[in-house]
């Protein structure tokens, strides 16, 4: 890969495209198997395996299973990075290699990284509260806060790709991926830097983590089932989903492939209750998004819903997209991957990006799968079970999350 120069600064807001894209998940190791699942409407949920899961009233997620640390790390890496940190590192070699971008000289010193998260490090937690709690040791691994700290996978992916600029982590509960590329496309757009990594990870599939979600009450023990009015509750998944965010210009000028456009972005709070959403917050950031990018509402074509598959979340949902949109929120289609790859909490919005990029890129439509019958307060198209060919050319992806945190990505095909 050539090192790629820095265009001269400019007046007033940059374009900003998407040249690099990379993930792992419950779906795929990679993209292009991701996509496949999207297209085929597969699902990656399937009975979990890991220590004392036989203690778990929820035995159900969408786990990546065949995950091997030791095919992509040295033993010292993997003492020093904690699961969501190498799944991090994965989907990030992966865009970078997609982006073509090399980061030696001086575009290193304009190029960051910004990442969401929920849980951070929490196999790393669960395996040290066992040791000292359980076992009774009174020693953990000098590595065990650098490997559990939030902001580990961003600052691992700035030291392997030399990333000098913006480098932080954003945690915002389910909205944390959206929250990261929303600032990095903020970023980019206002010349802060030329290039972000961005996108987000999640591997809370650990004895502690899904026992702690199951106090809650909102997890469903055999399906999900987004916009169903037979849902019953959400499952969590893990895996990373992670973006080059690019200066419009400077990928055009280097002859790099544009896999979409990020044309707006807005976020908003509920400032209302800790767990149950609002349909105005919600709402709010939708059309903040649409204003953002200078877009009509007819414009956009597909949704990536938030569609947890709870009671409350998807009636909400809805209810925010029918009052945004009006008439043409019967013409929309809007579905939730979720059904596929589970809810990655933090991580999410990141793997949901890769079903718009498709819709916009191939003409595909991601289907909501699991939905069995309909529900008055979700009578929207959610492209039930299976995917649809329909060409798009500006979509959004929602994430709502816990504390009322709201926020919406647009993208445009290019």
């Amino acid at each position: 890969m050539a090192a790629a120069s820095v265009t001269p600064p400019r007046h007033g807001p940059r374009r900003v495209a998407i040249t690099g894209a990379g993930t792992i998940n419950a779906l795929g190791h990679d993209v292009a198997s991701t996509m496949a699942a999207f297209r085929e409407g597969r699902c990656g949920i399937t009975q979990l395996d890991f220590r004392d899961v036989d203690r778990l009233s929820i035995q159900i997620g969408a786990q990546v299973h065949d995950w091997r640390a030791e095919d992509h790390f040295n033993r010292q890496q993997i003492l020093l990075y904690d699961k969501f940190t190498q799944f991090t590192l994965l989907a990030a070699k992966q865009a970078v290699a997609q982006s073509g971008l090399c980061f030696e000289g001086v575009l290193g010193l304009s190029a960051g990284v910004v990442l969401g998260t929920a849980g951070g490090g929490l196999n790393t937690w669960d395996e040290n509260y066992r040791a000292v709690y359980e076992e009774g040791k009174n020693r953990v691994h000098p590595f065990v806060v650098p490997k559990l700290m939030n902001n580990a996978a961003a600052s691992h992916v700035s030291m392997e790709f030399g990333l000098r600029g913006p480098a932080f982590t954003v945690a915002t509960a389910c909205a944390s991926s959206n929250h990261a590329m929303g600032l990095a496309f903020q970023m980019v757009r206002s010349g802060a830097a030329q290039v972000m990594l961005t996108g987000g990870s999640e591997a809370m599939l650990c004895f502690g983590g899904v026992k702690a979600w199951e106090g809650l009450r909102v997890m469903s023990k055999d399906a999900c089932r987004p916009f169903s009015g037979n849902r019953n509750g959400m499952v969590q998944g893990e895996g990373a989903g992670v973006f080059v965010f690019e200066d419009f210009d400077h990928a055009r000028a280097r002859g790099a492939e544009i896999l979409a456009e990020v044309v707006g972005f807005a976020m908003s709070s509920d400032a209302q209750d800790i767990v149950m959403p609002s349909a105005q917050g919600a709402e709010r950031a939708i059309t903040g998004a649409l204003r953002d990018g200078g877009l009509n509402p007819e414009a956009v074509g597909y949704i990536n819903a938030h569609g947890t598959g709870t009671a409350a979340n998807d009636k909400t949902e809805c209810a925010a997209v029918a009052h945004a949109f009006g008439h043409h929120a019967d013409r929309l289609m809007i579905s939730s991957t979720k059904s596929m790859h589970g809810h990655l909490i933090g991580g999410t919005g990141a793997v949901e990006l890769l079903a718009c990029i498709m819709a916009l890129r191939d003409g595909v439509i991601a289907p909501t799968i699991g939905y069995q019958e309909p529900d008055p307060e979700c009578a929207l198209d959610v492209v039930p079970n299976e995917a649809r060919e329909a060409q798009v050319d500006v979509v959004l992806s929602n994430a709502f999350a816990f504390g009322g945190l709201n926020a919406v990505i647009a993208l445009r095909r290019v």
